[in-house]
């Protein structure tokens, strides 16, 4: 059986459908971010960036037209007004697309698991090795540039040991332990991504140009302050160190350079995501405070959600992803 001949499954279109939408937003933004960007080191990779994305839409336009499904509307020109101020630092932009850059590895992985058809699992392996190319590209340069945090350096114990008590499970508001290599790894991604959010939440807020999209703006600003308030305690209660935010690195441009529906889209984007994140978090958590933090913090990120869909919606701006059939209208049409 020649596989390139099978029908794509549903999961195979909604990997592609989400592709195609997350990637037209991001391009939006990187090309905005080209426009303004001086060190020439960083304009290069963005250039690299805006130059890969335009390939693989190029491919996901192919396989969802030869199945026959409309082509996302997603974002596009309407969506950048050209011209605008600077809104943001260079710094600030190579550290954007590095975390862009982490999202896109996740989610081809994602994508690759449920891809059956040997061209799509072809498709995803190029994108997944052109994001890890991205991801060593941001690293190397920010390590250059002396603006990559590392996370905390641990110092080797003797010999390797076996939990011997309930207590283990005590953090700061028990007996308390200190944390463990495993518990960081979560706590200190879901650190830098919430400073993502909130940084650009910061800027989104400054140019929005509703009243009602501000509002929200500033209102996910304040829920990711409180986020990195929740870690930061916790992992400076060990006496480590936390990701520095990038507050300084917006500007004080009011002149939008993107559509609100951009910008919404794009924080509703990062809480989303971040879900997937801080569950993670939570099902390495073994202490009795991490796993309270993780919890009010998907609480809250689906409190944020809920607005945001609904916002999206009233506005009509929520593009609606492929369906199921709905057997019982089609019976009703016989």
């Amino acid at each position: 059986m020649d596989e390139n001949k099978l029908r794509l499954t549903s999961s195979e279109i909604g990997t592609l459908w989400g592709e195609y939408v997350n990637g037209t937003m991001t391009d939006v933004v990187n090309r905005y971010m080209i426009s303004i960007i001086e060190d020439e080191a960083i304009k290069a990779i963005f250039k690299d960036a805006i130059k890969t994305f335009g390939k693989q839409k190029q491919q996901i336009v192919a396989f969802m037209e030869n199945e026959g499904f409309p082509i996302p509307i997603g974002f596009n020109d309407s969506d950048l007004f050209k011209g605008k101020p600077r809104l943001f630092t260079d710094i600030f932009c190579l550290n954007y697309l590095h975390i862009m850059a982490l999202h896109g590895l996740l989610g081809h992985s994602t994508a690759l698991g449920v891809s059956v058809r040997k061209d799509l699992r072809d498709f995803y392996d190029s994108c997944d090795n052109d994001a890890k190319k991205m991801y060593h590209k941001t690293i190397e340069l920010l390590l250059e540039k002396g603006n990559f945090q590392r996370d905390p350096l641990f110092y080797p114990a003797k010999n390797p040991e076996y939990v011997t008590g309930k207590d283990f499970t005590d953090g700061f508001f028990g007996k308390g332990r200190k944390l463990a290599a495993t518990e960081i790894i979560s706590i200190s991604f879901n650190l830098k991504k919430s400073i993502m959010a909130k940084t650009l939440s910061i800027a989104f807020s400054q140019v929005a140009q509703t009243k009602e999209v501000r509002k929200f703006l500033t209102d996910t600003e304040k829920t990711s302050d409180g986020q990195i308030k929740s870690f930061s305690k916790i992992m400076q209660a060990d006496n480590l160190p936390v990701p520095k935010s990038w507050e300084t690195e917006v500007t004080t441009s009011t002149d939008s350079p993107f559509s609100d529906k951009l910008m919404l889209y794009h924080i509703g984007f990062l809480f989303q995501a971040a879900q997937n994140y801080h569950g993670a978090g939570l099902a390495s958590a073994m202490r009795t405070d991490l796993v309270t933090a993780y919890e009010s913090t998907i609480l809250k990120n689906l409190i944020v959600t809920k607005k945001w869909f609904n916002i999206m919606v009233q506005n009509k701006w929520l593009e609606q992803p492929p369906l199921a059939p709905n057997r019982k209208e089609i019976a009703k049409e016989v």
